[in-house]
């Protein structure tokens, strides 16, 4: 009897991320990974417990790949607007994670890194207590914000578009600014809304 396929938690994420490329989050099972690594299903029980686990596995493996190396002599702004970039980013070529990120970014050692990353730039410059507190919250609530709007609802896409053609004696306001946003690529909606927090922040 031929001996039992060795799988790594790596390989186990990949495959994983393999499917939720392909099919969305929808497509994500232990059957559904399983079959990915040519395995039995209940040959994958024997290295992940349940869905959840799977999960978790795929944002370490998304997340881990983010740099955390930033110009040390580099304005506050310029470092924090790095290590969203280099998030997005990672996360952007994998959307079907998005809608994990909440639910594990705590459990994820990679997503802590990152988060001691931020918190390290903020203390540098003279956050401490509440008020850092508030400062990484904003940041971290607009990242997630922006990947999230980039997911479910694009400026790019029929949400605007329809929108923009609402009757202009009800949502003049709306129908405007909706057709301004067609015009909006994602580069320039982030990073004109990170410049807009980091100068609440009094960082920019």
């Amino acid at each position: 009897m031929p001996r039992p396929r060795s799988l790594t938690d790596t390989g186990i994420a990949a495959a994983a991320l393999a499917v939720l490329d392909r099919e969305g989050l929808d497509g994500l099972s232990m059957r559904t990974v399983a079959a990915e690594l040519g395995v039995g299903t209940m040959s994958l029980y024997r290295y992940v417990t349940d869905r959840g686990q799977l999960e978790g596995l795929v944002i370490e493996l998304v997340l881990d790949k983010v740099d955390l190396t930033v110009p040390a002599r580099a304005p506050a702004a310029k470092r924090l607007t790095v290590l969203a970039e280099r998030a997005r980013q990672a996360v952007g070529e994998h959307l079907a994670v998005v809608p994990l990120l909440l639910t594990h970014r705590h459990l994820s050692v990679a997503s802590r890194r990152w988060g001691e990353a931020v918190l390290g730039v903020l203390t540098d410059v003279g956050f401490t207590g509440k008020r850092r507190v508030i400062a990484f919250r904003a940041l971290l609530s607009y990242l997630l914000g922006t990947l999230q709007t980039t997911y479910f609802g694009p400026l790019s896409g029929g949400g605007t578009a329809a929108m923009a053609e609402l009757p202009v004696e009800d949502y003049p306001f709306l129908r405007d600014t909706a057709r301004h946003a067609q015009r909006v690529t994602p580069d320039e909606e982030f990073h004109r809304g990170l410049e807009i927090v980091l100068r609440g922040l009094g960082l920019s």
